[in-house]
C-alpha cells in the first residue's frame, strides 16, 4: 500500500517525463532556421538531439543546463509544458502577441553569423555634418540571446551641455536575426534615445566586416542627419587591435577614417 499523501499528485514516470521534455524541446526549437543549425549552436550531436525529440532520452545535467541557458528557461521543462511554466511572458518579445514575429529573431543567431567579441564602428555623426562617428562595441551572448554594450563619445553628450559620466554614456542593445543579416536596438539608459542599425557581412577576404545603416529616433532636422551609413569591424578580443582601435575612437574626419571603412561609409555619396 501507498504511504503518500492522498492529496500528492502521482509522480511521473520516467516516460512521460520524457515525452515532455521532447514536446517542450520541439516548440522551443520551432524558429531555429534548421534541427542541424540549432544542434551546431547548442553543440549536441543531431542523433542524440533527435532522441531527446522523440522522448526516447534524457540529457546529461551539463547538456540540460546549455539547453536552458540557450532558450532562457529552467529545468521545470522536464515536468511541466513550456507554455505553463510560467503565466506571465518571460519578456515582452516573448510575449505570445510578438513571439512568432519581432521575438523569433531573438534566439539562433549562430557565432558564425555575428561572432561574440569587440567591434570597432564607423558612421556620420548624427548632429555633425562633416564629421563621423568611430567607436566600439562589445557583442556578447547570455540566456541564448545576443547583446551590445558600449559608450557614446563624452563630446556628444557635451555639446548639449549633458552629463559625461560612464552611466549617462552608456548604451545597450538587442540583436535579431534577420534573413540577410542582423538588426538591433539600441537606447541609452532610460531610452532617453534609441536607435535602429541594419548589418550584413561584407563577402571575400573582407569577410570580418559588417556594412549597413544606423537610423535615430528624432524629428526631422534640417541641420541633422537622422539615418546614415554604418561598418562594424569584428576585433574579436584581440588586445593589441582593440586598445589600437580604442585610441582612434570619439569625433573623426573622413581622412581619418580607417580606409575600408571610409570606402563603404561612400563619405561623398548622400545616403538614401
Amino acid at each position: 500500500m501507498s504511504t503518500a499523501p492522498r492529496d500528492q499528485a502521482p509522480t511521473p514516470s520516467p516516460a512521460e517525463l520524457r515525452s515532455v521534455f521532447g514536446a517542450n524541446l520541439r516548440k522551443l526549437g520551432s524558429s531555429a532556421a534548421s534541427i542541424s543549425a540549432l544542434c551546431r549552436d547548442l553543440g549536441i550531436n543531431r542523433t542524440q538531439f533527435n532522441r531527446y525529440l522523440a522522448g526516447e532520452s534524457f540529457p546529461r545535467p551539463d547538456v540540460l543546463h546549455r539547453i536552458c541557458s540557450f532558450f532562457g528557461v529552467d529545468a521545470r521543462i522536464l515536468l511541466e509544458p513550456v507554455e505553463e511554466i510560467s503565466n506571465e511572458p518571460a519578456s515582452l518579445l516573448q510575449h505570445p502577441y510578438l513571439a512568432d514575429f519581432v521575438g523569433a529573431g531573438l534566439l539562433g543567431l549562430s557565432e558564425e553569423e555575428f561572432p561574440s567579441g569587440l567591434y570597432r564602428f564607423s558612421r556620420a555623426a548624427f548632429s555633425e555634418e562633416s564629421r563621423f562617428v568611430v567607436g566600439l562595441v562589445r557583442i556578447f551572448r547570455k540566456d541564448g540571446m545576443t547583446f551590445l554594450r558600449g559608450f557614446e563619445p563624452k563630446e556628444a553628450l557635451a555639446m548639449y551641455d549633458l552629463p559625461t559620466d560612464a552611466a549617462s554614456r552608456e548604451y545597450r542593445g538587442l540583436v535579431l536575426r534577420q534573413a540577410e543579416g542582423i538588426a538591433a536596438l539600441v537606447s541609452r539608459r532610460g531610452a532617453i534615445t534609441t536607435s535602429f542599425n541594419y548589418l550584413s557581412k561584407t563577402g571575400g577576404l573582407t569577410n570580418h566586416f559588417w556594412v549597413g545603416y544606423a537610423v535615430r529616433t528624432t524629428p526631422e532636422n534640417p541641420s541633422g542627419r537622422r539615418a546614415a551609413r554604418l561598418v562594424y569591424e569584428y576585433l574579436g578580443n584581440d588586445r593589441h587591435k582593440v586598445l589600437a582601435a580604442a585610441r582612434g575612437t570619439g569625433y573623426r574626419t573622413a581622412k581619418e577614417l580607417v580606409p575600408f571603412h571610409r570606402q563603404q561609409l561612400r563619405v561623398d555619396e548622400d545616403f538614401r
